[in-house]
C-alpha cells in the first residue's frame, strides 16, 4: 500500500499550493543573472529599516524560543488597532491563522462557502480537513466588478451545515474589492452558525474611499475574524508572521489549536519594529500607487485588458493560454505568476515594482508578444 493510500480522503487528493517560482531557481535553470521577480506581491523596497535593525539585535538570542504568546507583539497590534490583545491570534503568516480557522471550525460533516477565482489557500485548507467546499461563481460583469465576489451567489450557498465562509477584500489574484456597504449588509445577513473570515491581506495597499475596515465591525459581529499580514506592505514575506483579529471567545478557540511557537523570535522583533515605521509604509503604499497607474497605463496602451487593483498587483488578459507567455518571460528574466490555477488560464498577475522594474517587464512582454 502507498503511503499516499493511508492518508485521509481530504489529503490524498489534494493539489499544494503553487508559489512563485524563486529567483534562485530561475538562476539554476536558466543561468540568467538579474532576475526581476514580480510573482509573489512581495514589498519592491524589503523590509523597514527598523524592522532590519531588529533582527540585528536579536540575533544573539537565538538558542531561546520565542514567547509562545506573542505578548509584546500582540500589545503593540492591539494598541495600533484599538482593539485588545485576548482578541489577536498569531501566525506563521496569515495562511496559518487560515488554516487554524479551518481545523478549529471545519469538519467533514460540514462545508465552507467562497467565492470563484479567490485565494488558493482557501479550497486547500477546506479540503485538508475534509469539508465540502461549495465555490460561488464569481460576477462576470453584468452586476458587479466581473472576477469579482458575488456576495448574493456566496449567501445563496450558505446553510445550516456552513460554518464558514472566506472572503478576500481585496482579492487576489484579481484585485477587486468589496465595499463598505455591500459587505457589511453581506455579513449582516449570515446566521450566527457561521464564522465569516475577511482576508485583508492587502489592506495597507487600499486607497479607495468606499473600502472598509473590518476590524470596526467586531463589536457588531461576534463571529467575524479579521486576517491581516506583514508579509505585503510591511515587507517581512520571508519570516511568515501574519495575525487575526476576532472577538476574545473566537480567539480563545483558535489559539488552541495553534502550534506552539509558530511565529519566531526574529518575526516577532522585526514585526513589532515594523509597525513603528510609518515612514517606509507611507514609501510603500506611495510607490505602489505610482506603480498601478504606471502599469494601468501601459496595458490600456497595449490594447491589453486587465483587472482594475487595489493591491499591489495586476491581473491582464492575453485573449490566449497565459503558458507560452508567462515561459518566455522567465527566458527574458522576469518572473510572474501564471493563475490558471484559479480558473483564469488566459491571465498572468504582475506584482507592482519598482519604476524600474516595471519598466523591465514591459520591455520584455513587448518583446515576447512580438515574438
Amino acid at each position: 500500500m502507498q503511503a499516499a493510500d493511508l492518508a485521509i480522503p481530504g489529503v490524498r487528493g489534494l493539489t499544494p499550493y503553487l508559489p512563485g517560482k524563486p529567483i534562485a531557481e530561475l538562476e539554476r535553470e536558466l543561468g540568467l543573472a538579474h532576475i526581476v521577480k514580480l510573482a509573489s506581491n512581495e514589498n519592491p523596497l524589503g523590509p523597514s529599516p527598523r524592522a532590519l535593525e531588529a533582527v540585528r539585535r536579536i540575533l544573539p538570542e537565538l538558542h531561546f524560543y520565542p514567547d509562545g504568546g506573542g505578548f509584546e507583539l500582540k500589545s503593540a497590534l492591539a494598541g495600533k488597532l484599538g482593539v485588545e490583545s485576548a482578541q489577536i491570534t498569531l501566525g506563521n503568516g496569515s495562511n496559518d491563522v487560515l488554516e487554524l480557522v479551518a481545523r478549529a471550525f471545519l469538519s467533514p460533516a460540514v462545508n465552507a462557502v467562497f467565492s470563484e477565482h479567490a485565494f488558493a489557500v482557501y479550497p486547500i485548507v477546506t479540503q485538508a480537513v475534509g469539508a465540502v467546499a461549495k465555490v460561488a461563481k464569481a460576477h462576470d460583469g453584468s452586476r458587479g466588478s466581473r472576477y469579482g465576489h458575488d456576495l448574493a451567489a456566496m449567501a445563496a450557498l450558505v446553510d445550516a451545515d456552513t460554518r464558514v465562509v472566506f472572503i478576500a477584500n481585496p482579492n487576489n489574484p484579481t484585485g477587486n474589492y468589496l465595499t463598505r456597504t455591500e459587505l457589511h449588509a453581506f455579513l449582516a445577513g449570515l446566521p450566527e452558525h457561521v464564522i465569516a473570515v475577511v482576508d485583508e491581506a492587502y489592506f495597507e495597499y487600499v486607497a479607495v474611499a468606499d473600502y472598509p475596515n473590518a476590524l470596526s465591525w467586531l463589536p457588531e459581529f461576534p463571529h467575524l475574524v479579521v486576517t491581516r499580514t506583514f508579509s505585503k506592505a510591511y515587507g517581512l514575506a520571508g519570516l511568515r508572521v501574519g495575525y487575526a483579529v476576532s472577538s476574545p471567545a473566537v480567539a480563545d478557540v483558535l489559539n488552541r489549536v495553534r502550534q506552539p511557537f509558530n511565529v519566531n523570535l526574529p518575526a516577532l522583533e522585526a514585526a513589532k519594529a515594523a509597525l513603528d515605521d510609518a515612514e517606509h509604509l507611507e514609501n510603500t503604499v506611495r510607490l505602489n500607487q505610482a506603480g498601478l497607474r504606471q502599469l494601468g497605463a501601459a496595458f490600456i496602451a497595449r490594447g491589453l485588458e486587465f483587472i482594475p487593483s487595489v493591491g499591489n498587483f495586476i491581473t491582464f488578459d492575453l485573449k490566449r493560454p497565459a503558458g507560452p507567455v508567462y515561459e518566455a518571460l522567465l527566458r527574458q528574466g522576469v518572473i510572474v505568476r501564471p493563475i490558471g490555477n484559479y480558473g483564469l488560464p488566459h491571465h498572468l498577475r504582475v506584482t507592482v515594482g519598482t519604476e524600474a522594474q516595471n519598466a523591465v517587464f514591459l520591455a520584455a512582454l513587448d518583446r515576447v508578444l512580438a515574438a
